[in-house]
């Protein structure tokens, strides 16, 4: 009999609502009769998924987390520190969810362990911030702290409301950069109120990414300022081009990037995928062109 597959399963037991304690035993009956052998390893606080990652991940087929996009970002940072990056399953269970959201995967938990054990291989591009990597957003400004700064109990309760609330709550004062931007080339200086580079469809529940030149591997990030409104009027069109996805809103500085490079005289106070990663005056971004193995759902052939 051949010797079975090996499975690290990381999760974090206090994302979301914490759903993942009562759905343990259906998760690694699904890994199991997908012919793993399945590692359990809860994480305990912060840093602790990364060096699981490191520690254990070159003894392992596959490995699978289950947690909020932070957890996952740890993951990633861990796959990054390796030389051979094994295959990552991904079982979303925070709040909000983004990268879940951007690759269709299930909801439902014992569904989406259907999907990390048995999907196929999608090599993803990631970016890097000042030596951090993040897998679908970097982000600072009125909306970008909405997440970590967002308490979690009201998360629990209410959901993806809760960061629509927080995000209002925080365009009534809103805190201007005046920043230089290098990116590919292009040279921009101006006063925002919030930037992303993002690879993904949606950010905190709240900006969606309507343009269909977004490509999770093609090599590139895309790159949303947001002006700093002159005006009452000017704040409302923001207002409209985000809940609508209008990236073409002549508030914005939107582009398709390789490489950015961010300097302001204060310090920028930066959100990854979500959680706080550091303050920085000069911020160096770059991509990782398909780079990470992350599992998606088993795509239909092309039809020839």
């Amino acid at each position: 009999m051949d010797s079975l597959k090996k499975l690290l399963f990381i999760y974090n037991p206090n994302a979301g609502r914490g759903v993942v304690k009562n759905q343990l035993s259906g998760i690694i009956e699904t890994f199991c009769g997908a012919g793993y052998e399945v590692t359990v390893c809860p994480t305990f606080k912060a840093g602790d998924a990364r060096d699981i990652v490191i520690e254990k991940a070159d003894r392992h087929d596959r490995i699978i987390c289950c947690g909020g996009d932070g957890t996952l970002n740890e993951v990633t940072n861990g796959l990054m520190a390796l030389e051979n990056k094994v295959p990552c399953g991904y079982i979303p269970a925070g709040t909000v969810n983004d990268f879940a959201r951007s690759f269709g995967l299930p909801q439902n938990m014992i569904e989406a362990a259907g999907v990390a054990a048995c999907g196929e291989v999608f090599m993803s591009d990631i970016g890097e911030l000042n030596g951090r990597c993040f897998d679908y957003v970097a982000a600072f400004g009125a909306l970008a702290d909405v997440s970590y700064e967002t308490n979690q109990n009201i998360k629990n309760v209410i959901g993806r409301l809760a960061y629509f609330l927080e995000g209002v709550k925080r365009l009534a004062s809103i805190r201007k950069y005046s920043i230089h931007i290098e990116a590919d080339g292009e040279i921009i200086n101006d006063d925002v109120i919030y930037g992303m580079i993002t690879n993904s469809f949606s950010v905190g529940g709240i900006l969606s990414m309507s343009d269909e030149k977004v490509v999770l591997d093609d090599g590139k990030l895309e790159a949303l300022f947001i002006k700093a409104p002159k005006n009452l009027i000017e704040l409302q069109s923001v207002i409209n081009a985000l809940v609508s996805g209008d990236t073409s809103c002549k508030h914005f500085y939107y582009r398709h990037i390789e490489n950015i490079k961010i300097v302001c005289y204060e310090e920028i106070c930066w959100s990854l995928d979500g959680e706080f990663g550091g303050a920085f005056t000069e911020t160096d971004i770059k991509t990782h062109c398909r780079c990470i193995p992350f599992i998606r759902q088993n795509q239909s052939p092309a039809k020839i």
